[in-house]
């Protein structure tokens, strides 16, 4: 992970730049992600998969963690980018997904996917241990996250030395809620102190140097705290860097580490560009990608209704939205609204619930549909621009044809743009 510690060393030299991490498993996100990467002619471009997402027994997406990288390559070589631009990072690796079990029992379970995602390429690794399992307290203590943390780390060391490749890069600590993203309405937050952020590192610098991990502290390159930024069903809270000084002071005497951002979704340019020049330099996307996914689609499915009519339409939207209903336990736990405001839920909430629901056979089935009614029968553009006006400047810019597939990639697309420019240092003609 040359490219990541390099990224690091040039922030701390003083340089505003930074790298966004796109957190999805969806083949379209996967695909815009690769196409913007190429486009934008990117160095690198990191893909993460989180421990619910993809584990050795499937998580929520079927891939264990080999399976996810051969998908990733697989889209990057389709989409023209190189594979060695590509980045696999894990998040959240750890107890989590199993965390109905004993302590011992779910870290057996932990050692297994820490093995699994470093034997399959993965390089940058964020070791979360701070969830309690069946029987912890709550919550854990420090030393025992940290020491948690250490036991998978030497993990990830030896497979790597046993496999080969480049040496992991590591991320510690979590200020976040679990994966999956906050359960309901969110007050204010608050900023995470200086005290704690340096508390979180000292315990784990400690650790690992008693447990023989001196060497792989060297390539601890970011610590997550909470920078002030999150997001709920309805409504966003922006970053506040008035609040966020201290914190971001705090790693000014930190060689090698610097800050990671989760749940930067939806946070505004302005506010992207600030968190990196805060020294928040690793920046975490996922539902803000996932949800314009989801408004893509959903502006192909209105195209088409327009289009073909309601009755040649494969009533896309409705088909969505019946598969959710039918099967609750991805959203049940997070929306309790019901009839009207429920449906609003379902479909709108920045948290995303739908997209746990594309690989539905039914879903994907009638998207299919969608997609061959508007390639049999192409949309004129005043009609595209009614809808996506954005990717169809995009794409005839581009000189590409106005396909469904094209404009779902080109909206994704202007997401990303946002995260590449906040994450991209102004040439210094344009700060005189």
């Amino acid at each position: 992970m040359k490219a990541m510690v390099d990224l690091v060393a040039r922030h701390k030299s003083g340089q505003a730049c930074g790298i966004y991490s796109v957190c999805s498993a969806h083949p379209l996100v996967i695909e815009a992600t690769c196409a913007h990467a190429r486009d934008a002619d990117l160095d690198v471009v990191l893909i993460e998969a989180t421990c619910n997402q993809v584990n050795q027994d499937g998580g929520y997406t079927g891939m264990t963690p080999e399976l996810f990288r051969d998908f990733v390559h697989d889209i990057a070589r389709k989409a023209g980018l190189p594979i060695e631009r590509v980045l696999l990072g894990g998040d959240h690796l750890g107890p989590n997904p199993w965390t109905s079990l004993s302590a011992e029992e779910a870290m057996a379970k932990a050692d297994v996917l820490i093995e699994q995602y470093v034997a399959a390429g993965f390089r940058k690794i964020h070791a979360d241990c701070s969830m309690s399992c069946a029987d912890d307290p709550t919550p854990l203590p420090e030393d025992t996250i940290a020491r948690r943390a250490a036991r998978l780390i030497k993990i990830a060391e030896a497979t790597q030395a046993r496999v080969g490749g480049e040496p992991c890069v590591y991320v510690i600590g979590t200020e976040v809620p679990v994966p999956g993203g906050a359960a309901e309405d969110l007050p204010e937050l608050e900023v995470t102190t200086p005290e704690a952020a340096l508390a979180t590192i000292e315990a784990h610098r400690v650790i690992f140097e008693a447990e023989g991990l001196s060497e792989a502290w060297s390539r601890v390159i970011g610590v997550v705290v909470q920078p002030g930024v999150e997001f709920d069903h309805h409504k966003v809270i922006d970053y506040d860097r008035k609040k966020a000084v201290a914190l971001s002071a705090a790693l000014d005497a930190q060689s090698h580490i610097v800050f990671e951002a989760h749940s930067t979704d939806y946070q505004t340019a302005g506010a992207l560009k600030a968190l990196v020049e805060d020294h928040f330099a690793i920046l975490k996307v996922g539902p803000g990608v996932t949800f314009a996914l989801r408004e893509a689609l959903w502006a192909l499915d209105a195209i088409e209704r327009e289009w073909v009519g309601e009755d040649r339409a494969s009533g896309f939207r409705k088909v969505a939205i019946q598969r959710m209903k039918a099967d609750p336990r991805n959203w049940s736990k997070y929306y309790h609204a019901t009839g009207a405001d429920l449906d609003f839920d379902l479909q709108y909430s920045l948290s995303d619930r739908i997209r746990y629901y594309w690989p539905d056979a039914e879903i994907a089935a009638a998207q299919a549909a969608l997609f061959a009614n508007l390639t049999d029968n192409p949309p004129p553009m005043a009609l595209v621009s009614q809808y996506l006006p954005g990717a169809n400047v995009a794409l005839r810019n581009a000189g590409l044809s106005l396909s469904p597939t094209h404009l779902v990639v080109a909206h994704i697309a202007a997401t990303l743009e946002t995260y590449r420019a906040a994450c991209t240092p102004e040439p210094e003609f344009a700060r005189v």
